[in-house]
Parts: structure tokens; sequence; C-alpha cells
């Protein structure tokens, strides 16, 4: 200080100026919660819209979607104007995708319409980054299907329906192929597929000028460890590595990814005690990739799996495990701030938000706690208000 002046050293300034910034942005800004859930099979509320207050962890209910059976898994458009469903799922016959306009300054739905989603079972779809091209994984039909999006939203007829036949060594289980999701690659030129029946992580090169989309690329299938049962699949933000965890064996599987193909490198155990079954299911990395997260559910253990990612191998070490603090943790969620996680218990009907140390990865329980019948999926998205 000089007289009566202020003097401060232009790095100052400029922390000052990004918090400041910061928090103007989070004032200007609304991140939506979207919840998908299973309706025992009828028609019910089924898809749910919260504002996630992204500096506190509280929950805001807004609005919600009726008269929907089993929407057991949600997208949302990379343009953030639509969100997509996978409806009828878990039912004897074929399920169907269903398209919805986000109002996002109502924080509601509006239906456009729906197609069949080829099969039996939709669990997975998700729609590339030009948004005009939508891929969905049917489980118990064992195949995939693609639809052409049009400008408002609405899907096409499907324009390819690919069938897979193989099976594996669980013979409860792996009596056929189960396509278990559908992950675009980061450039959004492959898609991965991790198929639970067949031991095998499928891919795809994609063009989506082309009457039909998916091409075949066989040479690039990763064939898992007999019985593994690969499930979820999730890339880390520099783009070099994918980690996929593996239902059946309850382990994480770390790549490097360069041009569709993916080679293994390292294959670690998610559960915190070995049980005669397992049941891994979502994974999910850390905005600053620094850190990753698997859910495992069971009888006798319901958990978080926390992991370290090292940034020049990919490879992890395994940090502790998280109770969920509910029962079979299906689907979780980490807010695009980093700041907090959210876990859906499909059993128990819960979702715990849990805040996130950025340092150590580690969570704490917080006090925010909602209920909601059978949540089996969460999909975050900012907006401006």
């Amino acid at each position: 200080m000089y007289g009566n002046k202020i003097y401060m050293r232009p790095k100052f300034i400029f922390v000052l100026l990004f918090f400041a910034g910061f928090a103007f942005g989070q004032k200007n800004t609304k991140t939506l919660l979207f919840v998908g859930t299973y309706t025992e099979g009828r028609p019910d509320k089924g898809i749910y819209v919260y504002e996630f207050n992204s500096q506190s962890g509280d929950l805001k209910y807004i609005s919600d979607v009726d008269n929907i059976v089993n929407p057991s898994f949600l997208t949302v458009s990379p343009n953030g104007r639509f969100l997509y469903a996978c409806t009828d799922s878990k039912l004897p016959q074929q399920g169907n995708v269903a398209a919805f306009k986000i109002d996002s300054l109502k924080a509601a739905l509006s239906f456009i319409n729906k197609q069949s989603s080829g099969g039996e079972n939709p669990v997975y779809l998700q729609v590339h980054k030009n948004n005009t091209l939508l891929v969905n994984a049917n489980y118990t039909a064992g195949n995939v299907s693609a639809y052409k999006i049009n400008e408002d939203g609405s899907l096409n007829l499907c324009a390819q329906l690919v069938q897979f036949s193989d099976s594996s060594v669980n013979k409860s289980r792996q009596d056929k192929s189960h396509v278990h999701a559908a992950v675009f690659s980061p450039d959004n030129s492959f898609i991965f597929f991790p198929d639970l029946g067949a031991d095998k992580i499928r891919t795809f090169q994609i063009d989506t000028g082309a009457v039909h989309p998916l091409i075949a690329r066989d040479s690039l299938d990763v064939k898992t460890i007999a019985g593994s049962g690969p499930r979820h699949f999730a890339f880390h933000p520099n783009t070099k590595f994918a980690y996929c965890i593996e239902e059946l064996s309850a382990c994480v599987s770390v790549y490097t990814c360069k041009n569709g193909k993916l080679d293994s490198i390292q294959r670690l155990f998610s559960y915190a005690e070995k049980w005669d079954a397992y049941g891994s299911a979502d994974i999910h990395i850390s905005p600053d990739g620094l850190f990753l997260y698997a859910s495992n559910r069971g009888e006798n253990e319901n958990t978080l799996s926390i992991f370290s990612i090292n940034q020049h191998s990919g490879q992890l070490k395994l940090l502790g495990h998280q109770s969920t603090f509910g029962i079979h943790p299906r689907n979780f969620v980490i807010d695009p701030s980093g700041q907090f996680l959210l876990v859906a218990n499909l059993t128990s009907g819960n979702i715990v938000v849990f805040k996130r140390n950025m340092k150590t990865g580690l969570l704490r329980k917080t006090q925010k706690e909602t209920k909601v019948p059978r949540p089996s999926c969460l999909q975050m998205r900012v907006y401006s208000r």
C-alpha cells in the first residue's frame, strides 16, 4: 500500500478475476439432473427432472414424465436440446427408443416420438456429436440398432439393425450375446459395444452419412477374459485410455486406445471382498481425469470402488471403497463441476449425494438424499438460465 492507493500484483488480480468469473458463471447457469427408472412394467411416472445445486449439493424436484414404461436408461444429445430414453425395457416384447424435447428454462420434457428398439430390453443409447445419429443396445436380444435424427429431434425408423450370436462359458448368464453399452470414441469415428454374453468388446466404425452408418471392424474386436462379462465403458479425458467394468468378474480392465484399437494393459479387482457371484455395474472418470469410480452390487456389498489414475500410463491404483448407503447401485454420475457424485440405488429407491475430495478422490456422504422409485439412470447437463 502506497499512500491511499492499494497495489496488487498482476497474478493476484488474475486470481481475483478468475474466481469472480467463476461465481458469475455459477449464478447464470443451472444443472439439471434427469433420472430414469423402472416402473415395474406398467405405465407410470418414470422420468424425473431435478435442479441440482453444484454449490450445496441440494436437489430440487421440478417435473416428471408420466404414462411411461421402464425408461431404464437416458442420454442427452450433445447440443443439450433433446433427451432420449430406452423404454419398455426388461419386458418379453420388443422395447422402444423415445425422444423428448428439453425445455431447459422450465426444466421440463415434452414427448416427440418413439421407434421400436429392434429387440427386447434396450439398456443403453448414445448420440453422435453431430446430433444426427443415435445408437441403441438391446441386452436380451443381443443386437444394436441405429437411427437417423431429424432437426426437430425426432427419430426416423431404424436405419440399421446388427444381430450378434456369440456365447461364452457362464451358461446361466452368457447363453447368447448380451450387448450392454454403446459408447462412441472421443473423436466419434468409432463405437464400442461391450458384450456381456460373448465376452467381447465389439468395434464398429461410424459413417453418419451412410444409409447403414455402423461398419463392422471385426479385426479390432477385443476378446475379454472368459466369464468376465464386460458391461460399461468409459474414456479418459485425454482420449488415450479406455476402461471397462466387467460385471461377472468384478474387474476393471484398462486399455490404451488408438485409431479404434484397444490394447489391454491392466486388470484390477473392483469389490472390497470376494464373493460367490458379482454384479459390477457402472464406471465413470472425474472431469479432471485423476480418479475412476466403479459401482459394485451384491447382497453383502453395495459400494463404489475408488481408483487413482496414472496420467502417463493410464494405469489404476485402488484407493478404497465407499458404501452407497443403499441397495443395488446400478448407476451413478459425477456432476460437471466435479465436486459431487450422485448414486442411484435401484432396490432401496434412493439417490445419495456424496461430496468429492478433489485432491484425494475420496467421498463423503452429505445429508442430501432423495427418494425416487427404482432409479436406474442419472444424467446431468448444465444450461444457461
